[in-house]
């Protein structure tokens, strides 16, 4: 629904701030930053011990100035990334100092959900806190009700593990033992929590080695460029939003239950563009609910960055100036912020989803041009453990990328506000009492146009020990949309021992018992009349579509 359409303000070409750094210097310091954060996460990721970082790549690195602002990321996970600055202004509070290694997973003080714990480390080269060094990362298990801390049935953030807000892990160079006994006493896998933990703090810690590098090299000009990248890329996304057409546009869609009931979720987005601003209001989205699809507003956020990022030249660097150009709201007491102990850990992944969904639907009319047909609109997560804490596997599993106004949509991937790998098949069966019986694309799934939607999946697991099988799921009654005359893509299913199940459910299995989850396809997009005669022969050719 649109209520406007006035025409946006013209673009701004010019690059670079207003702080006189030359074009050159610029560009070296900021890929050299950006740099620092990438090594950040490779560092993190060769030191994991869990499949869950160390194949998956569930985890993100980013670096901070003084005051709170990132100034650069590695490409990682997009609910990570754009939440991140909560934690750090959660951590300004705590008046950090030299050597200090903040740890913090509570969502209503920065966190986005208990299983992702983000370390806050000062860098602090020369013995003054010029900024931070942030990774976030997914653990496999941090306690709760349930193996994996993400139990579909949770009504309160207690059943949901161990709730850290800001305390120091490291104080002024000195490991706080007695939050590392803490941890360990509340964790199903306390050895591969500490292994986790410790690659974090060396990634950290890599970030102040290299940051420090810098400075010898380039003086109090590196700090000049903090400034300079965040004017640069705000600069750029204002042009972006500017060519825009000003109005203000309407979406909503549903999350189907809560976990506890399954009763239609309503979300609610209204997009208003205006000139070089764009602001989004979720008045009149659900209230907060009694299952754990709670999502803080810090989620929101993430999703609705991610949104403009998408829309806007990706060319432009990552970091506070991109996200200063836009506003996001939502009723205290709302579903998009909740008031504690709701129950969250469904909200970073399922309900960040549909945050995505339902601001790029909005979108759609002013920008038909960029916008896809619906994506799979789910991380299908899928957690397998036991009570005796011997193990603990969690994935979230890709599906069909919606149609593109001038493409097909991918197929099999991740979609939305995630961006891991898959766990591979070998690693699965090494680390796990798991074995993969199937793992194929699911052909039909993707729906039909002018241009084809992605692929969804199918993984079938065979579990080879009494365990508890937990899913988190969407997209099992509601179609990923098509769009300008496309067709929905197929929904998803989950089958135990071939038998349905519901989309968020907790089961103890015995030993033997096959899981598969079949994850939703892409959107169409265009009329399917108009699809190019040579485009249907490929896809009866590559077994994308059923034969009949």
């Amino acid at each position: 629904m649109t209520d406007g359409g006035d025409d946006g303000n013209e673009a701004n070409d010019e690059r670079g701030g207003d702080d006189g750094m030359d074009p050159v210097t610029l560009e070296i310091l900021r890929n050299q930053l950006e740099s620092v954060a990438t090594e950040m996460g490779h560092v993190l990721i060769r030191g994991a011990y869990s499949p869950n970082i160390k194949e998956r790549q569930d985890c993100s690195t980013a670096l901070f100035d003084a005051s709170g602002r990132m100034v650069a990321q590695a490409e990682h996970i997009p609910v990570h990334l754009g939440a991140m600055p909560d934690a750090v202004e959660t951590v300004l509070e705590k008046d950090p100092k030299p050597g200090d290694v903040f740890i913090v997973n509570d969502p209503f003080t920065g966190g986005t959900h208990l299983p992702d714990i983000t370390l806050v480390s000062t860098i602090a080269p020369r013995d003054e806190v010029l900024g931070f060094a942030v990774s976030r990362a997914h653990h496999a298990d941090v306690g709760g009700s349930a193996p994996g801390s993400m139990p579909p049935g949770a009504r309160e953030i207690y059943e949901e593990g161990l709730r850290l807000p800001a305390v120091r892990l490291v104080d002024g160079g000195e490991p706080n033992e007695a939050v590392h006994d803490l941890i360990r006493a509340n964790v199903r896998t306390p050895d591969e929590r500490e292994a986790d933990l410790r690659a974090q703090r060396a990634a950290n810690a890599r970030a102040e080695e290299r940051i420090g590098e810098l400075l010898d090299e380039h003086g109090a000009t590196l700090l000049d460029a903090f400034d300079a990248v965040i004017e640069y890329s705000r600069e750029r996304v204002e042009a972006e939003l500017a060519d825009l057409p000003d109005g203000t546009y309407r979406a909503q869609d549903v999350l189907e239950g809560d976990g506890v009931t399954d009763e239609d979720v309503s979300i609610k987005a209204t997009v208003t563009i205006d000139g070089p601003s764009l602001a989004v209001d979720f008045a009149g989205t659900a209230e907060q609910v009694a299952g754990n699809l709670n999502a803080p507003l810090s989620v929101a956020k993430s999703a609705v960055y991610f949104v403009v990022r998408a829309v806007t030249d990706p060319e432009i660097p990552p970091n506070h100036g991109c996200y200063e150009p836009v506003s996001v709201s939502a009723p205290n007491g709302s579903l998009l912020d909740p008031n504690p102990p709701a129950a969250v850990v469904g909200g970073n992944v399922e309900t960040s989803q549909r945050v995505t969904d339902v601001t790029l639907a909005a979108l759609a009319p002013a920008i038909p041009e960029v916008v896809p047909a619906g994506g799979q609109g789910t991380m299908n997560n899928l957690i397998i453990g036991n009570r005796s804490g011997e193990f603990t596997y969690y994935e979230t599993i890709g599906g069909g990328f919606g149609a593109r106004p001038e493409k097909d949509g991918m197929d099999g991937v991740q979609v939305g506000m995630t961006n891991t790998l898959n766990t591979p098949a070998e690693a699965m069966e090494v680390e796990y009492p798991l074995r993969v019986e199937r793992y194929a694309l699911r052909p039909g799934s993707g729906g039909d146009g002018r241009h084809r939607g992605g692929l969804g999946l199918e993984r079938t697991v065979t579990v080879e020990t009494d365990a508890t099988v937990s899913l988190l799921t969407e997209r099992r009654r509601t179609a990923p949309a098509g769009l300008d005359g496309g067709e929905d893509g197929a929904m998803g299913e989950n089958l135990v021992d071939g038998e349905p199940v519901p989309a968020k459910a907790s089961i103890d299995v015995a030993a033997g018992t096959t899981v598969s989850i079949r994850t939703p396809g892409g959107g169409g997009h265009g009329d399917p009349a108009k699809r190019d005669p040579a485009a249907r022969e490929g896809d009866r050719r590559d077994g994308k579509v059923e034969d009949r």
